[in-house]
């Protein structure tokens, strides 16, 4: 019998987290995911989790409804990273888990398991290599500069403006861009809900002005901050989307040269940016297995 997901909520970091939930037993399967996405797009792997003896969560990230808009105002990486460690503080029973995450779910994954290894026996992440590979491209390579043209234009006002009209179709616009001839209307509608309401969109748009602009940088986070730029030392395997029209596939390889020997790079065929919902059947079973 599938195990059944269930929305829970838990106190994280002074925020109130909202979070998707599968398996009561065994060490923690922490799932972090990205923008614009939600929680629901680990729906396909979490039962698997569950079924493989972990106790999967999958949290609603920092801001995205309904989750609570953190009064503190802190959305750099370091910050969601930093969550993470508290989700498993709070859920992870005191042993060991495992930590998975996608786009901004994964430098935060990295970020976490970089600063904090003791609570993290393996890594996943998904669509944003390991290591300095990205920052490296915006410098070398001009075709990912285009394809990152979004990040800047969240610098700007124009911004607040556009991204929320004729009910959010920007969002369409990225999801059809980054995963070409995929149909995502049902994960849409569900970043749609995460983001509807302007305080949440604004929290959600923080994450790039933390990074790019001149969003809130708590120096305290500073060390943390540069732990999500690392490469972790335990068992890693990273997937990227051969079709991946948010981060080319380029930019994987390029990776291979700026990581460990304990990390593990595949590049999926038939997936864009959002491979773990693509190809749920190849993507998720490959992480069951390597945590494994």
């Amino acid at each position: 019998m599938t195990a059944t997901i269930e929305t829970r909520r838990v106190d994280v970091n002074g925020v109130d987290f909202a979070y998707l939930a599968c398996g009561d037993e065994g060490p923690l399967a922490l799932c972090l995911h990205g923008f614009p996405d939600s929680a629901h797009t680990w729906r396909h792997l979490l039962p698997l989790l569950a079924g493989a003896g972990y106790r999967a969560v999958a949290p609603f990230q920092r801001g995205y409804a309904p989750t609570a808009v953190p009064a503190d105002g802190r959305f750099q990486t370091a910050a969601l990273a930093l969550d993470a460690i508290g989700f498993h503080e709070a859920l992870g029973d005191g042993e060991p888990g495992v930590i998975i995450g996608h786009d901004w779910g994964a430098p935060a994954t990295i970020g976490a398991a970089v600063h904090a290894p003791e609570r993290w026996n393996k890594v996943v992440t998904m669509a944003v290599p390991p290591g300095p590979s990205l920052g490296a491209a915006f410098l070398t390579s001009l075709p990912q500069l285009k394809r990152s043209w979004y990040m800047f234009f969240f610098q700007h006002g124009l911004s607040d403006l556009v991204v929320p009209a004729n009910d959010l179709a920007f969002i369409d616009l990225l999801w059809a861009d980054w995963s070409p001839g995929h149909d995502g209307t049902e994960d849409i509608a569900h970043v749609k809900d995460c983001l509807r309401d302007p305080a949440n969109l604004t929290a959600a748009l923080g994450y790039y002005r933390a990074t790019l602009g001149d969003g809130l940088k708590d120096p305290s986070l500073d060390e943390l901050q540069a732990a999500c730029g690392g490469v972790p030392t335990q068992p890693t395997l990273y997937l990227h989307g051969a079709n991946d029209g948010c981060v080319g596939v380029e930019v994987a390889e390029m990776a291979r040269a700026m990581v460990t020997d304990n990390v593990v790079i595949e590049v999926v065929d038939g997936a864009g940016h959002f491979l773990q919902l693509e190809r749920p059947d190849v993507v998720n079973a490959r992480i069951v297995e390597f945590l494994s």
